[in-house]
């Protein structure tokens, strides 16, 4: 680790701006090329945004309150009428737990390469020098070859919402919650605000979830969208589609949401998660001719290289697809743009989508809306989770798999999962779907032995079950 000296001047090969997925990919790649380099990380430790307020403590959260919810519902366990409860607050500890394995983790990669850590805020003083800005507001210069902008994204703060009233919060801030909310308001019916409503009706939390669209998740297949409306609406939680804020009023106990459509609803708090922001504003990027769109997103090539032919960036600050499995990959991919002239690599065609709703969502290629509208002539394989004998074992009936085929050559066009463990099911029909030729068809889960009794076996009989509607 580099200790900070006011107004040195070091050199290196390239800095890292960011030490999330995709910091960690380029700066890994890069050392392990034998650059010299530097990682600017502005908070205490490293892991960035996922590590330390996205994927990992929410995931953690979502984890522990399914196997509250699967403990209450299994009569084994619960007998004479007695159930196990918990409130967001304590299952935070073991949220925090888990990000401190995996910061640990992550601290251990960067000092194993040998990689120089910065802590401090970063901005371009020109092309190829920045200042590093620690929080007692001294400062460090450095200079680089070249620069990989990894710094993520943060939720979007509309001017009109206080977001620093003590019952207002982000999907940051809402893992500092210390009250236990008995009534909570969600704004923005997205992959964040669907997880966390799945997390707090989990609790028992009574939820009002605002959707601005007409229907949740419009970009999942249909089927998948109706499932997860309905268990959010079997569990409890009020979906309201379609509506939009007039004004987000903080009380000294409570929120009141006043909607467009001249309903208003009270909640011990608000939690708004519509929409994300990319982290640029601190970076003083009009200094190397780079100007951010309105969501603070840079745009580059195929290489991730930004319109400064010596700067580069990946992860949320590019947008799509905003993963970070995706941004690690991104990171990989512009170390080698760096060391070789241009990436070896580039993402996959077939990119798996996954939600930690409760139950889980997972998809990969193709929905039926799609294959519909370019009158592409598929079938549908399906398999429902209660026949699966390994899902009546572990009590976990509840989902389904579809399989989207092409009724003439029978190649695998779309895979859609709800249901435990869909994220992971999910990733056997992506190998299938990633090979080329007639290694992707639907007849390979017929003529494949699985384990028995194993999840994985909804992909054989999804498989029999569409094939038995050709003719």
């Amino acid at each position: 680790m580099t200790k900070s000296t006011k107004k040195s001047l070091l050199h290196f090969d390239a800095i890292v701006i960011g030490s999330g997925p995709g910091g960690e990919g380029a700066a890994m790649g890069l050392t392990k090329a034998g650059l010299n380099i530097a990682i600017i990380e502005r908070e205490e430790s490293v892991g960035g945004g996922c590590t330390h307020w996205g994927t990992i403590p929410s995931k953690a959260l979502r984890h522990a309150v399914s196997r509250i919810i699967e403990f209450n519902q299994n009569p084994l366990y619960c007998k004479n009428n007695s159930t196990l409860h918990s409130t967001f607050s304590q299952i935070l500890g073991h949220a925090q737990d888990v990000v401190n394995k995996q910061t640990r983790m992550r601290q251990g990669f960067y000092d194993r390469n040998h990689c120089t850590l910065i802590f401090g805020e970063a901005s371009f003083i020109d092309n190829h020098t920045i200042k590093i800005t620690a929080p007692d507001n001294s400062h460090d210069i450095y200079s680089a070859d070249k620069f990989v902008i990894a710094t993520g994204s943060r939720p979007y703060h509309p001017a009109d919402v206080d977001f620093n009233h003590r019952r207002i919060y982000d999907s940051d801030s809402i893992l500092q919650l210390k009250h236990d909310p008995r009534h909570i308001i969600i704004y923005g019916a997205g992959v964040i605000g669907s997880e966390y409503a799945s997390i707090f009706r989990g609790l028992g939390v009574k939820v009002d979830l605002i959707n601005t669209r007409d229907r949740l998740l419009e970009f999942l297949d249909n089927e998948i969208s109706d499932s997860l409306s309905y268990h959010l609406w079997n569990s409890g939680a009020m979906i309201r589609n379609g509506e939009t804020y007039e004004k987000i009023e903080g009380t000294e106990d409570g929120v009141i949401l006043h909607l467009q459509s001249g309903k208003k609803m009270r909640a011990d708090c608000l939690l708004y998660a519509n929409g994300r922001t990319g982290n640029t504003n601190q970076l003083n990027l009009d200094k190397v001719g780079l100007t951010p769109d309105a969501r603070g997103q840079l745009k580059v090539n195929q290489n991730y290289r930004t319109d400064v032919e010596h700067i580069y960036a990946v992860g949320d600050v590019i947008g799509y697809p905003s993963l970070a499995s995706a941004a690690y990959d991104q990171g990989r991919f512009v170390a080698q743009a760096i060391t070789n002239g241009a990436a070896q690599g580039q993402l996959i065609d077939h990119i798996p989508t996954g939600i930690y709703t409760i139950p889980e969502i997972s998809s990969v290629g193709k929905t039926e809306q799609e294959l519909t509208a370019e009158k592409v002539p598929y079938e549908v394989g399906r398999s429902q989770f209660k026949h699966l004998a390994r899902a009546q074992i572990a009590g976990t009936e509840v989902g389904s798999l579809k399989i989207l085929f092409h009724r003439e050559t029978k190649e695998i066009l779309g895979i859609h999962c709800f249901g435990e463990r869909a994220a992971e099911i999910i990733h056997i029909g992506q190998a299938i779907m990633e090979q080329k030729g007639e290694g992707n068809t639907i007849d390979y889960f017929v003529n494949t032995t699985f384990n028995y009794p194993t999840m994985a076996e909804a992909f054989r009989v999804a498989a029999l079950n569409g094939l038995n509607r050709l003719f």
